[in-house]
């Protein structure tokens, strides 16, 4: 259980890197004594199954039924082990499709907790503020360094049985990579600045610290740092074109606009209106530089997949807009088919790869021209989390009908029961994201790009649009990320 906990406790503060080998190593042996070892209790066997369920260890869950009684209910004796119920919390998160057990699990270990908070009978203050702050962020589908953060400042200092070299390193860990990533974010701050974009256009949107957190939250890590530069200043650009098409382009202008994009030729920019070609020029002028400094590197076959991808956006940018127009609203499989596309994930997720080192090939960017499962699943996180919280807002300021509007038309129903229904297709498709880091169809580093794409909405969307409006939660995560550094007690 020592060595359990460790491994648990490195893995929470984002250093497992460095212990990579002894990593793997313990939990192999744990794998192959899994099913052979009855003698767990509540919080060990939790333990173990996250722990290798996290690291893609196909491990059943069935072992969790030995806590029901007779009546298939979980035993009452749990509820008082409030570190087990925490663990059982935490492992169930991990759930697939079909895993009723793990269903129960979370719902059992989501009241139970929640009760036991209101009524204060946790009497030890760092477990109840890790309970605390485990119901409204879970782990599973926290930003990693976000996780490590509020853990290594809040949570692992008050355990009296904390590692304090291990603690001293997580710190200076996060505080340099912290100061890598604001050295990144001041160079993008001066291109963005020197482009002029957001000057010239008024009503766009002007949000690079924003892209730039998204690119962070994707792939935090020192390798990455061309990956991060590409993907903000395209989300940058990305949003500016996205506002063209929703909040200023008249119809027949946009098809020009769409149309000078699928030519992808410099020489079409006079042809397009005055206010669309600062971001023509901007999006050409980011590929050209994306392909020079990919022909250095002997990658250049990953432009074309991206300049592909990003004109599939653009079409569906267009299909949104003449629906707009017409005043149609789409069914809601039509709706669901064109929107899985313009919530930007796919092409986002493309991109994200251009910049990236050797684990990315050919065959990533084959792979991501299947649609996977998992980028359909993060997709399906994005585009509903959004519906739900923004689209009264979107409403309001003029923008095609959301899946909520399409799903009210059709069924004849209120808002709440599309509320419902988008709800549960955001927890099936954390399920999909799950059983597909099982699968292992693509590298680790591959899988967890659109993995940690879909747990950047769960951080900014779960109240509002935070990233149109500027909200909250992506105050308080790029402040946690970018700004303040992780100082001792």
């Amino acid at each position: 259980m020592q060595q359990l906990n460790l491994i648990d406790e490195i893995q929470r503060l984002c250093v497992a890197h460095h212990f990579e080998d002894d990593i793997k190593e313990a939990l192999e042996r744990l794998y192959a004594s899994f099913h052979s070892d009855h003698d767990d209790n509540l919080y060990s066997l939790a333990l173990r199954f996250r722990l290798l369920r996290q690291e893609g260890y196909n491990i059943s869950a069935e072992r969790f039924n030995k806590l029901k009684d007779e009546k298939g209910n979980f035993n009452e004796c749990l509820i008082a082990d409030v570190r087990g119920m925490l663990s059982l919390y935490d492992a169930s998160q991990l759930r697939i499709r079909g895993e009723e057990i793990l269903d129960e699990a979370l719902a059992f270990t989501t009241a139970q907790l929640s009760k036991s908070l209101e009524t204060g009978t946790i009497t030890s203050i760092p477990l109840a503020a890790q309970v605390s702050h485990a119901l409204k962020q879970q782990m599973r589908k926290n930003l990693p360094w976000l996780e490590a953060k509020h853990y290594m400042m809040h949570i692992y200092p008050e355990m009296a049985s904390h590692n304090k070299t291990l603690l001293k390193l997580a710190r200076l860990e996060f505080n340099l990579l912290q100061s890598m990533h604001r050295k990144e974010l001041s160079v993008l701050t001066r291109y963005w600045k020197d482009l002029g974009l957001a000057a010239k256009l008024s009503f766009a949107r002007d949000r690079l610290v924003e892209c730039y957190f998204w690119s962070v939250g994707s792939y935090p890590e020192p390798e990455n740092c061309l990956a991060r530069s590409i993907l903000s200043r395209l989300i940058a650009i990305t949003t500016v074109i996205d506002d063209v098409y929703d909040a200023f382009g008249l119809i027949d202008e946009l098809k020009v606009f769409t149309d000078a994009f699928e030519r992808w030729d410099m020489s079409c920019i006079n042809q397009l209106p005055q206010y669309m070609q600062p971001s023509y020029e901007a999006l050409l002028d980011l590929f050209r530089e994306v392909e020079d400094e990919l022909k250095k590197q002997g990658r250049i076959y990953r432009v074309p997949y991206a300049i592909e991808s990003m004109k599939c956006l653009l079409r569906g940018y267009l299909k949104e807009a003449q629906w707009f127009s017409q005043k149609y609203v789409p069914t809601l499989e039509e709706h669901r088919e064109l929107s899985l596309v313009t919530c930007t994930y796919p092409t986002l997720i493309t991109i994200a790869y251009v910049g990236m080192g050797d684990v990315v090939t050919k065959e990533t960017f084959d792979w991501m021209l299947t649609n996977p499962k998992i980028v359909e699943a993060s997709s399906i996180v994005s585009r509903f989390m959004d519906d739900i919280v923004g689209h009264k807002f979107e409403q309001k300021r003029g923008h095609p009908a959301s899946g909520i509007e399409c799903y009210v038309k059709q069924n004849g129903a209120l808002e709440e029961e599309a509320y419902e229904v988008f709800t549960e297709l955001i927890v099936n498709a954390w399920k999909d994201i799950n059983e597909e880091c099982l699968k292992k169809s693509m590298p680790k580093q591959i899988l967890e790009v659109a993995f940690n794409f879909a747990r950047v909405m769960d951080v900014l969307y779960k109240v509002e649009d935070s990233f149109t409006l500027a909200g909250k939660a992506l105050i308080h995560a790029i402040t946690a990320m970018l700004i303040d550094p992780v100082r001792e007690n």
